[in-house]
């Protein structure tokens, strides 16, 4: 057999011993289920799904609120002004009242006040505002503090995996991966998790902070449109 020969046969022997080793690691490979895995995440994933749960609770019930305040009445200030010009007060009150939303509850206040100093009037609106934005703000601050105590909460599980690790290390004269993989494990789940309950916890409240901010400017539109309306002349 000539030497070619036999350097060709040492490597169909040699690709066919990687394709046997390639095939049993696939074969030894699993999909692990995801319970599986928060299993392996150790006692930092119990404080890491109340988190998730709370912050979905609180985003689902704040953004139907908000929701609910951002609907206005179509014309509603235009509405407003032809009640007052025509001196329908009353009226320009029970259209208030049947509006269901924060801007309509400002006017409302203001128009109660009407007959009295502008400056009572503007003191008994904006206290208005003030209340309606607290309602509006409920809850957010939880959001804002899930997203920074998500993360701590992995990272505090990473080092305790370490830990777990290292302490197991400690008695073991042979090195092995299964000696090591359960705190290793426990310390990448734990990681993952807290940054995925973080993160959304983050985008939900910016989300909702921005929905917020939406609802101040129609309430203040609406506010300084009737105050302009009190200082025309002739009212």
């Amino acid at each position: 057999m000539s030497a070619l020969a036999l350097l060709l046969q040492a490597t169909d022997l040699g690709l066919s011993d990687s394709t046997q080793v390639a095939s049993g690691i696939t074969e030894g490979t699993k999909e692990i289920p995801v319970w599986e895995l928060v299993m392996d995440g150790g006692w930092a994933m119990i404080p890491l799904a109340i988190l998730s749960v709370l912050t979905i609770y609180i985003f689902v019930e704040r953004l139907l609120s908000i929701n609910k305040s951002l609907k206005d009445e179509r014309d509603f200030m235009v509405q407003v002004k032809n009640y007052l010009m025509d001196g329908k007060v009353d009226a320009a009150r029970d259209l208030c009242a049947q509006t269901n939303n924060p801007a309509a509850r400002m006017v409302e206040k203001g128009i109660s006040r009407i007959g009295k100093p502008m400056r009572d009037i503007v003191s008994s609106i904006e206290n208005v505002g003030k209340l309606e934005i607290y309602q509006l703000e409920r809850r957010l601050s939880f959001l804002a503090t899930a997203a920074g105590v998500a993360p701590m909460i992995g990272f505090l599980g990473t080092t305790l995996g370490m830990v777990k690790t290292f302490h197991a290390l400690k008695f073991e004269k042979t090195l092995e991966i299964g000696t090591i993989s359960g705190g290793i494990m426990e310390a990448m789940v734990t990681t993952v998790a807290g940054l995925v309950v973080g993160i959304i916890a983050y985008m939900a409240y910016n989300y909702l902070v921005a929905k917020v901010d939406k609802v101040i400017h129609t309430m203040e539109g609406a506010s300084i449109e009737f105050l302009d309306l009190l200082n025309e002349p002739g009212k």
